[in-house]
């Protein structure tokens, strides 16, 4: 994980194949906001993968393989949703490929997204792995889509490209593969002179409720 500033915006970058979350993606990930929360304004941050993925949610293997106590482990990436959804500045997902399960959470806790085109799905698989979403999940999904695109989403566990991602307005802007990153940059660096104050308290204003659940989650596991 690397991340950059260009002028006011910081890329945070993943770059770990499928970008999966485990405990040294969690702390990489952690470690990259702490940078971005000590930075002086104006800034924003934008949040990308490499290749084909931007992130295939939970590291399951790890997870199902004794890595760390699930729903515990579960709950610390749910605190890190939070902190996102909270962030007092502006945040853009640019989502470069397949953006699924809590990876596409992830994308949902920031401000905006962009996505690619021609390549990639977003999907939240829930039901058919069998991991019920958490109260907080669903809280975060619900405040991102309308509720007929939360249905859909949830229930079916389908894979939506990126311009059926953008015509029910889970992303924002679907775009070409070479215009993800810079479109997602344009966006951050427009917004990125917001004060701090003022946004935290919108954003608290805005989706407390939200907030709430992911900090406090008793996280969840395989029914």
């Amino acid at each position: 994980m690397t991340i950059e500033r260009r002028d006011e915006v910081f890329v945070l970058t993943m770059d770990d194949g499928e970008n999966r979350m485990n405990r040294d993606w969690l702390d990489a990930m952690n470690g990259a906001l702490d940078e971005v929360d000590a930075a002086p304004d104006p800034l924003a941050l934008v949040t990308t993968g490499a290749g084909k993925f931007f992130s295939n949610g939970l590291d399951l293997e790890w997870l199902l393989g004794g890595g760390a106590d699930m729903p515990v482990f579960v709950a610390e990436v749910e605190r890190l949703f939070a902190r996102v959804l909270a962030a007092p500045y502006i945040t853009v997902a640019a989502c470069n490929g397949h953006t699924f399960a809590a990876g596409a959470m992830l994308a949902l806790a920031h401000d905006f997204r962009v996505m690619r085109s021609d390549r990639g799905f977003f999907c939240l698989p829930e039901v058919d792995i069998r991991i019920p979403f958490t109260p907080g999940m669903n809280s975060l999904i619900m405040s991102r889509m309308t509720i007929t695109a939360a249905h859909e989403v949830m229930v079916t566990g389908r894979r939506f490209g990126g311009e059926d991602a953008a015509r029910l307005h889970i992303v924002h802007q679907a775009v070409g593969e070479a215009e993800v990153l810079p479109t997602a940059i344009a966006i951050a660096a427009t917004q990125a002179g917001k004060d701090r104050n003022t946004l935290a308290t919108i954003k608290e204003r805005m989706y407390g409720e939200t907030i709430r659940l992911l900090q406090n989650s008793p996280g969840t596991e395989p029914a």
